[in-house]
């Protein structure tokens, strides 16, 4: 298939969207299928990372540029291109295309309509009035979790014949396990880990509250290490974490490369990620795929990412997440049963059996496309 791909997610630095285009097209490309790649400027990626393709690379920076890029340029060149489909894997699908052009758009979360407090305004107003148009006009509909499928078919009745679940895979994160290079980090000694942008869906003042209500005897046991790019409205994390007075015990690293990432991971207690809200949660898994059992919360996607090797908590709760913390860093034999479901968990989540249920439903979308021009 010629497959045509809406690839801006790889204009900025790598995220859990990112990191699913990527992949995703990768495996496509290992499975023969020609790719499109169009892009409103640079890619971001190591070009080395990037899938054998065809690159469309536009110059339109800032958000109302790439906006009427999506829908001028981008369809004029798939149009040119002679594509059998064109994905929009992030929300996103050009409202008018060219009639044989078949149409697949993935969604991986509900933010805009369940946690809008929580959004920047720019991309909430951009996933509330572009999502709808791109689910009307697909011939497929692709969901990231169970979790999101029923989200979307509570807001668009009707869409349940063209929508179908097809969970990411892991990506193995490469990297040393070498315990001594954590001093680098400032990090001594064992610790509980969060790995994620620092912005308020990932509820890290309740996180910190819940950290500083330990016994100091546990917190003197195990520091919380926060791993992350600074997000947005959080800038006084460290006010807060000075206000509750736990300084000594906690380390924010700032984003961190993949082999610092494994680093952290490779030698942490436990995950701990008491999001409000994930689409699906990329850290569950790659945590669990180093033997580490999660923390995380018990709504969303959550708890259908974390299986058998995590625990459940009420992310509104301070006090849930307290016990939660608690029973991982004292009880022992728990640790171990989440360890010994952590590996399983995670192979559960694979991106060539993912690929392969994409390219399904682009056939389908095909198919579904040609009938209806006969008719």
């Amino acid at each position: 298939m010629r497959i045509g791909i809406d690839a801006r997610n790889l204009t900025t630095s790598m995220t859990g969207i990112g990191r699913y285009v990527l992949e995703m097209s990768r495996h496509l490309a290992q499975m023969g299928h020609e790719l499109y790649f169009y892009l409103p400027q640079r890619p971001n990626a190591d070009p080395t990372e990037l899938p054998a393709a065809k690159v469309h690379v536009a110059h339109a920076q800032g958000a109302i540029r790439r906006m009427i890029w999506a829908q001028t340029e981008l369809p004029r060149l798939a149009a040119k291109d002679g594509l059998h489909v064109f994905w929009g894997p992030a929300h996103r699908l050009p409202r008018f295309m060219d009639p044989q052009i078949a149409r697949v758009i993935t969604i991986h979360d509900m933010v805009w309509r369940d946690m809008a407090s929580t959004m920047r305004w720019q991309t909430w107003m951009a996933d509330r009035w572009l999502m709808k148009p791109g689910i009307e006009v697909a011939d497929q509909i692709v969901a990231d979790s169970h979790a999101t499928a029923i989200a979307l078919t509570t807001e668009f009745p009707g869409i349940g014949k063209k929508l179908s679940v097809i969970h990411p895979g892991l990506t193995t994160i490469k990297g040393t396990t070498t315990e001594g290079d954590l001093s680098r980090l400032g990090i001594a000694g064992p610790y509980i880990l969060f790995v994620g942008t620092l912005e308020p869906r990932k509820n890290l003042l309740r996180l910190l509250q819940a950290y500083a209500s330990l016994p100091e005897s546990t917190r003197q046991q195990y520091l919380l290490v926060l791993a992350g790019g600074q997000g947005w409205r959080l800038r006084d994390l460290r006010g807060c974490i000075e206000d509750l007075q736990i300084e000594p015990f906690v380390r924010l690293t700032g984003y961190v490369s993949d082999c610092d990432l494994s680093l952290l991971y490779s030698h942490a207690r436990f995950l701990a990620m008491p999001s409000l809200y994930e689409g699906f949660g990329f850290p569950i898994i790659e945590a669990n795929a180093m033997g580490v059992p999660v923390l995380t919360s018990s709504s969303s996607s959550m708890p259908e990412v974390a299986g058998k090797a995590g625990i459940l908590v009420d992310p509104n709760s301070v006090q849930s997440i307290r016990d939660g913390l608690e029973d991982l860093a004292s009880n022992d034999d728990l640790h171990s049963r989440l360890v010994e479901q952590a590996r399983p968990n995670a192979a559960r989540f694979n991106w060539t059996k993912s690929a392969q249920e994409l390219e399904v439903l682009f056939e389908k979308a095909i198919y579904k496309r040609r009938q209806r021009r006969s008719e």
